[in-house]
């Protein structure tokens, strides 16, 4: 085998070739600088890589297991982690000019999760200004006049590029889902408080979720529940027992799933491809997939994403407006001060709102295994946009867990992705529907390995 298509292997794959001694180190670690060399010149989908350090870390691991304390389910593994987490050993800037060449004190929990489970943290991936939507340089590796999305747009391009096989992003709005499906990967928001946010840029503690991105269902799984687990220094977070995602993603659903067909907002403006995708994923699923309604206006919730979002947007990026305003981005600016003119009375009932959200959700899972929705209103877009992240708003909103496949094919021949939404709490169950529907349908761009 050549040493780059080490990096094509399922991530559970190689580790398992790594601990078994079928492949060494040094030959992962040649693999990935060969990938990054030939690829990221035209990708650019990192912040931040050095060679150098990468050549460390790795000879770090090989005394380690010369030693014989080789341990963790992802030894060897690289990763790439998002430029909002921050790491000890690398810059984390956010995405902006304000916070260029800042040096962290501390691993965020996320990174320290990964050391600490062997995993090679590679590079920081592109992140546009401060995790928001202005475009960044990352090209779309099926297309590189095309946006690979945003905010965790370096985290999806260098999976779907083949640099990496997993990445670690963040979602807000639509940052890991939307992304995800423009590029063809896999991507998973796990509940909200499943993943530690310390040492991550916090632009809405009511939003933020930590994601994770794949090409295989087993490695989604196994690298979420690395990731998973209580943090005293993240309040959202919960002493719960472990997550089992890896388990439950290998097994077989008991009876089939029965899912809930929700267009959510946007579906008018969606794209032929994604209105006949959908068409033609109900002729396959049948009695499976039933169309309901949500009992209020899509419109109300993504208002009430909107007037949450903002005002801590706003009062998070605070003392950047106040000292470096002129070096934020007109669109940014624009959200900020939208975000400070938001009255206390309008952010309080946007909270109402997302509460009476999460109620409805609650009927909906008391009949359905999950709810299959649109990830993106299409391919995607051209390199000035991110694209439109109104698909994912209402489940942010929500909290719920959300995971994307790339079932569907635009018309220009790229991925679109298609949506499944769980109940809170119900990540194990959902990504086993996930592969469950995969396998079921068995799409473009979707292989019974991916699954």
């Amino acid at each position: 085998m050549a040493r780059e298509e080490l990096l094509d292997l399922p991530a559970t794959t190689l580790a398992g070739w790594i601990a078994e001694g079928k492949v060494g180190l040094e030959e992962v670690r040649d693999a990935v600088l060969a990938r990054l060399t030939r690829l990221e010149p035209e990708i650019r989908a990192f912040a931040f890589v050095d060679a150098d350090l990468i050549r460390r870390r790795y000879e770090e691991l090989e005394l380690e297991r010369r030693l014989g304390r080789a341990k963790g389910p992802l030894f060897g593994v690289p990763v790439g982690v998002k430029d909002i987490f921050d790491t000890a050993d690398m810059p984390t800037a956010f995405g902006s000019p304000v916070h260029e060449g800042r040096r962290p004190l501390a691993d965020a929990t996320v990174v320290a999760r990964l050391r600490a489970a062997g995993a090679v943290v590679v590079g920081k991936t592109v992140t546009t200004e401060f995790a928001v939507l202005t475009p960044a340089g990352t090209r779309n590796p099926h297309d590189p006049e095309r946006t690979p999305g945003g905010s965790s747009s370096g985290s999806a391009a260098a999976v779907a590029a083949g640099m990496l096989p997993l990445a670690v992003g963040s979602q807000t709005n639509g940052s890991v889902i939307r992304p995800a499906s423009f590029c063809g990967v896999l991507g998973f928001k796990p509940s909200f408080g499943r993943i530690s946010r310390r040492g991550m840029l916090l632009q809405s503690p009511t939003l933020d979720h930590v994601g994770t991105f794949a090409r295989h269902m087993e490695d989604l799984a196994l690298l979420t529940e690395v990731l998973t687990g209580f943090d005293p220094e993240d309040e959202a977070t919960r002493i719960e027992g472990p997550p089992g995602l890896v388990a439950e993603v290998g097994r077989e659903p008991p009876v089939p799933p029965r899912l809930a067909f929700v267009p959510g907002p946007g579906w008018e403006r969606a794209e032929a491809c994604v209105r006949e995708g959908f068409r033609e994923l109900a002729e396959v699923l049948g009695e499976a997939l039933v169309a309901i309604e949500l009992p209020e206006r899509d419109g109300l919730f993504v208002e009430a994403h909107r007037r949450i979002w903002l005002p801590e947007l706003a009062f998070a990026l605070r003392r950047e407006w106040r000292r470096g305003r002129e070096k934020l981005s007109p669109g940014l600016a624009a959200m900020i001060e939208e975000g400070r003119a938001i009255t206390a009375f309008a952010y309080r009932e946007a909270l109402d709102r997302r509460r009476r959200l999460r109620r409805i959700l609650e009927e909906v899972f008391r009949d359905f295994d999950a709810i299959l929705t649109p990830a993106a209103l299409g391919e995607a877009p051209g390199r000035e946009t991110t694209g439109d992240p109104i698909c994912c708003t209402l489940w942010t909103l929500a909290g719920v867990p959300a995971v994307t496949l790339p079932l569907l094919e635009g018309e220009h021949g790229l991925p679109v992705g298609v949506q499944l939404v769980g109940a809170p709490g119900d990540d194990a169950r959902l990504l086993r529907t996930a592969r469950w529907l995969a396998r079921t349908v068995a799409g473009p761009g979707t292989t019974e390995e991916g699954a």
